[in-house]
């Protein structure tokens, strides 16, 4: 089955915009931020102390806490950030009637799909950043054939190894169109790349981080919803890894007319 993605784009809005969707651009919003938060209380934290205090006033916002606090805190916040988006998947790819609310089994073996979908992802982020570094058309062909590997280890119950075949046979026919979605991200990416320092000129570095993490959470809840859409498509048009084929008929069985 081909991807439309017009479709794919009109369904992932209308799932944006309900209430699961507002609460899940919150929680986006506070895991970004709390990310960046652990990031610039790292550097702080292992700089000697006059360069500390020189970065900690051109940079956003700094906790009071050691470097190995700060990188603990990092750590947490990254596992939050991996069961974030299992809950994202299973909740975006539900039924489109049922998409204002989140699934009964949303927690259902949460830190194992957690822990799959953090190492399948480190490995699937190294693996296309070789590609890009090479020749960068390697690396969107493997960012489109894994795009789906969180949706298939959270509804799936997908193992890694097991999740990534199941990806790839998803996107088989259809990268060219996923390359479209990823290239808005790209895009997306430059145009926050440049507004960031403006916003840090004009406002300073604790408005340029909340600006940043604003700006990235009202744009990825609505392209993961995108993929979502479309992971349904293509999953519900080719059968399932785990879907069994019918038991042949034995005619010596069958009554006659």
């Amino acid at each position: 089955m081909a991807l439309q993605l017009s479709r794919a784009v009109s369904d992932g809005f209308r799932r944006t915009f309900t209430r699961a969707g507002g609460v899940l651009f919150v929680g986006l919003l506070l895991i970004q931020f709390g990310i960046q938060t652990s990031v610039n209380t790292v550097v702080a934290g292992f700089l000697p102390a006059e360069a500390a205090a020189q970065f900690s006033g051109e940079t956003g916002l700094v906790l009071p806490v050691s470097g190995s606090v700060g990188l603990a805190l990092f750590g947490a916040l990254t596992l939050a950030s991996s069961a974030y988006f299992v809950v994202l998947s299973r909740t975006f790819a539900q039924p489109l009637g049922e998409a204002s609310t989140f699934p009964p089994a949303l927690t259902e073996r949460l830190g194992r799909a957690t822990l799959v979908a953090l190492v399948g992802g480190i490995v699937v982020s190294v693996a296309v950043a070789v590609g890009f570094v090479l020749l960068f058309f390697p690396g969107l062909f493997l960012t489109a054939s894994f795009l789906f590997f969180v949706f298939v280890v959270a509804v799936e119950d997908g193992g890694g190894v097991e999740s990534l075949k199941r990806s790839w046979g998803l996107a088989r026919g259809s990268r060219l169109r996923l390359a479209v979605v990823m290239f808005l991200s790209g895009a997306f990416g430059l145009v926050l790349g440049a507004v960031t320092p403006l916003v840090g000129l004009v406002g300073g570095p604790l408005a340029a981080d909340l600006v940043t993490v604003t700006l990235s959470a009202a744009f990825f809840v609505p392209y993961y919803a995108v993929i979502a859409s479309a992971y349904l498509q293509l999953r519900d048009g080719r059968p399932s890894a785990n879907r069994t084929a019918p038991e042949p008929v034995d005619a010596s069985q069958t009554p006659k007319l």
